[in-house]
């Protein structure tokens, strides 16, 4: 098996494929990883929130790997989850609903019934989710039998008249801030470019509920937990080469059967290739060769309309006030918004890791994440400008404190205050990152969407012998819609190999190692 990408999607299909005993072989393919550096400091490449720690089928990758209570020693809960900072308003969201009761009492006494509402439905929507997605069936569905399987773990789903998200928060008063508090979230967590009003009422409770019900985090972030994939991956005797890249999709008998690697001229066979890329691209590594006619006629219409622009900065301990929690959303204050003015997504990471392996107390990390339209009121290289204006105005001595500042999206040359004076470093002197501007992940809008309307494309390409397991396979879900996408895949794939089927079932074991 030959797996693309580093995202969540990749290497968790790739890991379970080793662990069914493929030989697994995966590649960067062009992807960097999630950070990169000036000198000894880190800089985040992308914000990654470990949302999806207590969903039903990550539980099961984990069980099938052995390693429940190996992750679960690597992480830690987050109290509060996350915070938001909204013009005049501050609110937390803790585990303890004591607490959290405390606190919309404190800001939005008017509505305090109603945010009780909220969260019960919110309960009872993921408790109906977790039942359905426990199950395993092939999500989204593609043959009739996998329509008639699926769908027996989508009847236990709600809403099956199609409510939309707005139906869920219809009973706040129009306008009312809190509208916009609980829908932002689900913003952050869904890899599609619509306002949340347009989503499924199902998506708006999940990505919502990800939040709300247990944020976990690892302190290495998104480097730790892809190392721990790709370990689990190695340690089942597949090979993991971030470096490098597919140069063409080699096509036989209608179906893929390898790819040539950069520098390569020999074809490296597979029986499958698997991709977080979306569909078009693996038509473009082929020239067109291979794709079915069904493909061409039927295949979802997805274009790219936003992007996720990161800022990176690393600022003084003193800049950041104590109680900032470690994911914070941040609201500019005027209604209607001003659209140079957009919603940042704060993470922080106290103390800053260093390159050497050792942590800075005194100084933070901090990355800072907008959606980013790809045709509006701001544009690429105003970006970062704009995201530090939102932050200096509720963090008034950021600018004072700032030590570094840089975005890997927008080719601009690395802020430098570490002498008290401002220098500009060309991107030639960051380790790690490119030279120019790098691309921002994409988010994206679905022509008729499919599933329960939770659905993009489907998991298998418009090639056979492809599979795709990025966000576009479920972009209404986010980082869950991966993992189903990843072991839907993995099931299709185990499914088609007899002799693998009967040898798994025979060394199955509840019983996990520690």
């Amino acid at each position: 098996m030959i797996v693309l990408g580093r995202s969540l999607g990749s290497l968790t299909a790739a890991a379970l494929l080793a662990r069914r005993d493929f030989r697994v072989l995966v590649l960067g393919n062009g992807e960097r990883p999630p950070v990169y550096r000036f000198d000894t400091r880190w800089l985040g490449r992308r914000a990654f929130s470990l949302l999806f720690a207590a969903t039903p089928v990550f539980r099961r990758v984990l069980h099938e790997l052995a390693q429940t209570p190996q992750f679960r020693r690597r992480v830690s809960a987050l109290d509060p989850m996350f915070g938001v900072l909204a013009g005049e308003h501050r609110l937390e969201l803790p585990p303890d609903v004591d607490r959290f009761g405390r606190e919309v009492e404190r800001e939005f006494p008017e509505v305090r019934q109603l945010v009780d509402e909220f969260y019960a439905t919110i309960a009872e929507v993921n408790a109906a989710a977790d039942a359905a997605f426990e199950r395993e069936a092939v999500w989204p569905p593609g043959s009739l039998w996998e329509r008639v399987e699926t769908g027996q773990s989508a009847a236990m789903l709600p809403f099956e008249r199609g409510e939309r998200a707005f139906d869920l928060l219809a009973k706040f008063p129009s306008g009312h801030p809190f509208r916009e508090i609980a829908a932002i979230p689900a913003q952050f967590g869904v890899h599609l470019a619509s306002p949340v009003a347009d989503l499924p009422a199902l998506a708006l409770a999940r990505l919502h509920g990800s939040w709300a019900r247990g944020v976990m985090a690892l302190r290495g972030g998104e480097q730790e937990f892809s190392a721990f994939l790709a370990e689990r991956i190695e340690a089942h005797g597949g090979v993991c080469q971030f470096d490098r890249r597919v140069q063409s999709l080699v096509v036989q008998g209608g179906r893929a059967s390898g790819v040539v690697l950069d520098g390569d001229e020999e074809v490296t066979g597979a029986t499958a290739v698997v991709t977080n890329q979306w569909g078009e691209s693996l038509a473009e590594l082929s020239r067109g060769e291979g794709v079915t006619r069904a493909a061409e006629r039927d295949w979802p219409r997805l274009t790219p309309e936003a992007g996720r622009f990161v800022a990176t900065l690393v600022v003084k301990r003193a800049a950041l006030p104590e109680p900032l929690p470690e994911e914070t959303f941040i609201l500019p204050p005027g209604a209607p918004r001003d659209p140079r003015r957009p919603v940042v997504h704060l993470q922080k990471v106290w103390p800053a890791p260093r390159a050497d392996n050792t942590f800075a107390d005194d100084e933070a990390l901090l990355v800072a994440e907008c959606l980013l339209p790809m045709r509006g009121a701001v544009t690429l290289l105003e970006a970062r400008r704009a995201v530090t204006d939102v932050l200096e105005a509720e963090l008034p001595f950021l600018r004072e404190h700032t030590v570094l500042l840089d975005s890997p999206h927008d080719g601009l040359p690395l802020e430098d205050h570490t002498t008290g004076q401002l220098r500009e470093m060309d991107r030639l002197h960051l380790v790690g990152a490119a030279p120019g501007a790098e691309p921002m992940e994409r988010l994206w809008s679905v022509d008729r969407p499919g599933y329960r309307g939770l659905a993009g494309e489907p998991v298998r390409g418009p090639i056979p012998g492809t599979y795709l397991v990025g966000p576009t396979v479920l972009p209404a879900l986010g980082q869950e819609g991966e993992l189903l996408a990843a072991v839907s895949a993995a099931r299709l794939i185990t499914r088609r190999d007899r002799a693998r089927q009967r040898m798994r079932q025979k060394l199955w074991s509840k019983l996990e190692s520690t």
